[in-house]
């Protein structure tokens, strides 16, 4: 499984229930104050289901799946049919599927698109269900019920709730299927829409720079179009950490190692989600080779501090710190940290080849 399936875990809006209306925080990316205020609701009212499926989103955006499907489990013995409870185990499965890459993953994949196809039929506003399940329907294989059809099925659905959503959701999926041509017009059309928004610039960047589009555009292009892009795409979005994740790696793929450093660091002071962007530049510095004392000292904040969700967490950071441990010399203490990536996450790609190429 690729691991686009698990970036709409950034985003997920939840019904209200009173006073307690955890979606503006999730929907800005603070997932600590969710899990802070969702527990502080349980500790009053502990047969809040909402609460219990916010606590559920929360745990997943910070990689904690197995405690994340565990408050979902919560939510749904309380309330069987919430859509929010329904959406946070599906996102909780669909983790811990990545994470396990073996045969239980195949069950844990098969569970978490059951319960995004309940979570859209139960609310057909939830955004983030559509957009999951989009995703997985184009990755998963036929015999657990994915196709591109259907995948544009949800881009469809998700486009009733969120034009430009559902556009970037259609752009990834055709992309996906080596269809770049006719997936540019409907990334134009979000990125017009909604410039400001997080999920479209990465959707949208993602894409521009998978695989699939090389092979379409060609190496040379590719590259050319990924700077153009990153510059032209970061004014509306240069306070917004998971925006400049994308950004940067494109800047880093078409070359521009400097520039993507540059645009990082500038943001540092004034970004939603600092912690983040700490995570970023010790990437950047692991993969280009700059700055590496720099990116060393923000990973080793990172560890230190609350990491504000992201794809990769804290056995990314440890990842990235053993790289450029490695590449200072430093043999016994990138072991040391490629063993914390692997305590956390035991089937981590990049930090077993880390392991294997120090032994």
């Amino acid at each position: 499984m690729r691991p686009r399936i698990l970036l709409p875990f950034l985003v997920a809006p939840l019904l209200v229930a009173g006073p307690f209306d955890p979606r503006p925080d999730l929907e800005a990316g603070r997932y600590l104050k969710v899990l802070a205020d969702a527990e502080a609701q349980l500790r009053g009212e502990p047969r809040n289901a909402l609460a219990w499926a916010a606590k559920s989103q929360a745990l997943s955006s910070l990689q904690r799946f197995g405690e994340g499907y565990g408050a979902a489990e919560r939510a749904l013995a309380l309330q069987p049919q919430l859509a929010d409870a329904l959406l946070a185990r599906g996102l909780a499965r669909a983790g811990m599927a990545v994470q396990q890459r073996n045969f239980s993953s195949l069950r844990n994949a098969s569970g978490a698109l059951d319960d995004l196809e309940q979570a859209t039929k139960a609310d057909p506003r939830l955004v983030t269900a559509w957009m999951s399940l989009g995703l997985a329907y184009e990755q998963l294989p036929g015999l657990l019920g994915g196709s591109t059809r259907k995948a544009l099925e949800c881009a469809n659905g998700l486009r009733r709730v969120n034009a430009a959503r559902g556009d970037v959701l259609q752009g990834m999926v055709l992309s996906m299927d080596e269809r770049w041509r006719e997936a540019e017009p409907y990334f134009g059309r979000a990125l017009v829409l909604a410039p400001w928004d997080p999920e479209v610039v990465y959707g949208y960047l993602d894409s521009l720079g998978s695989r699939e589009t090389r092979k379409q555009l060609g190496d040379g292009e590719q590259k050319r179009r990924l700077a153009a892009e990153a510059r032209r795409l970061l004014p509306p979005v240069r306070t917004r950490a998971r925006a400049l994740e994308a950004i940067c790696d494109a800047l880093l793929d078409a070359g521009q190692a400097e520039e993507a450093w540059r645009v990082a660091k500038e943001a540092l002071g004034r970004a939603d989600a600092p912690s983040l962007v700490r995570l970023q530049l010790g990437k950047l510095a692991a993969r280009s080779g700059l700055h590496r004392e720099e990116g060393l000292a923000f990973l080793d904040q990172v560890l230190r501090e609350p990491l504000e969700g992201g794809s990769a967490g804290y056995p990314g950071a440890w990842w990235r710190k053993g790289q450029i441990l490695k590449d200072l010399g430093r043999k016994q203490e990138a072991k040391a940290a490629a063993w914390e990536a692997l305590k956390l996450d035991p089937k981590h790609p990049g930090a077993k080849r880390l392991m294997e190429g120090l032994n």
